[in-house]
């Protein structure tokens, strides 16, 4: 059974650089990976996301991510959610100013006292979230908060991961060559917790998923699908379940 990683909230915010807003995102997504909750956060970029980053894609797919936007766009939230899935939570700065009846924020590499204090108004209201987000179960299969009424226990992070966020990866051999399959053990048990048991669907589907966070060449469609069949047999039997 792999041993899954302790759990943490992804942060990701707009990479922005027109307006005072976008330095706001970034500056208190920063002080809350820095200073604030640096043990219980990692930060998703969100160029390299967009680009097709399958190891952030993975983490945003199977964890709680915050996504802290300068303005409506939304491009951190609606990025988030085009490839992953729907952010737990989603923060506009511009909204927040308004709300808590700040001053505007100007300056785009040093921001005026306004600024600064939206940059304080975002960190403390994502720091509040996050704190929330550990105290619930994140349903992987699901993609959200899993409402019990009980305590998650944390586990200590022994997994590696293409991009330092936490993921498990499994190592594989395909055509005679080892290639690393980001999120394999993760995708494995969300088919199993969905009660998905091995057969041709099956098969198919978890081609479809892997394909999503790894890139597959052109004509290995065949292989992939035979070594995915072959490894979720495996999983499943060490599970106890030897369909």
């Amino acid at each position: 059974m792999p041993e899954l990683p302790r759990k943490k909230v992804g942060i990701v915010s707009c990479s922005g650089e027109e307006l005072p807003e976008g330095t706001v995102t970034r500056l208190a997504a920063l002080k809350v990976l820095e200073q604030l909750r640096a043990d219980d956060t990692v930060t998703i970029c969100l160029p390299l996301f967009l680009a097709g980053g399958e190891g952030d894609r993975a983490f945003a797919k199977f964890y709680p991510t915050i996504a802290i936007d300068g303005c409506d766009k939304r491009c951190a939230a609606h990025g988030t959610e085009m490839y992953s899935g729907k952010p737990a939570a989603s923060f506009v700065v511009t909204d927040l100013v308004t709300e808590r009846g700040l001053g505007k924020p100007e300056g785009k590499r040093h921001l005026n006292e306004a600024g600064q204090q939206a940059v304080d108004a975002v960190a403390g209201d994502v720091v509040n979230l996050v704190d929330e987000l550990l105290q619930k179960r994140w349903n992987r299969t699901a993609g959200a908060v899993e409402e019990t009424g009980l305590p998650v226990v944390q586990e200590k992070i022994q997994a590696t991961c293409s991009c330092g966020s936490g993921i498990p990866v499994q190592d594989v051999i395909i055509n005679g060559q080892m290639i690393t399959l980001t999120a394999l053990p993760l995708i494995f048990k969300q088919f199993k917790d969905a009660g998905k048991f091995l057969s041709p669907d099956t098969t198919r589907e978890l081609l479809e998923t892997v394909r999503i966070y790894n890139p597959i060449p052109a004509g290995e469609d065949e292989a992939y699908s035979e070594l995915l069949r072959r490894e979720y047999e495996v999983f499943c039997k060490t599970q106890g379940e030897g369909k």
